[in-house]
């Protein structure tokens, strides 16, 4: 499980919301990506691109957040994973924050949707495979 949440360049294979992650930090260091984030409803797309980090990664948690290399100010975007081991196996808990306005509740009803859509995706990954860049 921790490696499918621990690689941000993984997660456009079960997080349909990141349809791209690529690493952007030197040679042998990847903790830093540069992230997509696409959007639909109806006939509205929206799509922002990031820059994230990760700043936390101990076996049972792995925190990302917004941090860009220009000078100006950002809204912030946090992405927490916790895992915890549950009798049947593990316990994930993402909890995603963005700290903008765009969209007021929109943005929370659409991540809402996403997570019900992911989990099934992500638990048949880890069930069946092995995690591919």
């Amino acid at each position: 499980m921790r490696s499918w949440v621990n690689d941000l360049g993984l997660y456009p294979q079960w997080l349909s919301i990141v349809p791209r992650a690529e690493v952007v930090a030197a040679e042998g260091d990847d903790r830093a990506w540069a992230v997509e984030l696409r959007a639909k409803v109806g006939p509205l797309a929206r799509s922002k691109k990031l820059r994230m980090e990760r700043v936390a990664d101990t076996p049972d948690h792995v925190r990302f957040e917004r941090r860009e290399t220009d000078a100006r100010d950002h809204s912030s975007w946090v992405l927490d994973a916790e895992i915890e081991p549950v009798d049947s196996g593990c316990r994930l808990t993402m909890i995603l924050r963005y700290g903008g306005a765009f969209g007021g509740g929109l943005v929370e009803r659409l991540l809402r949707d996403e997570i019900e859509t992911s989990k099934q995706k992500l638990r048949t990954l880890v069930e069946s495979t092995s995690p591919t860049p």
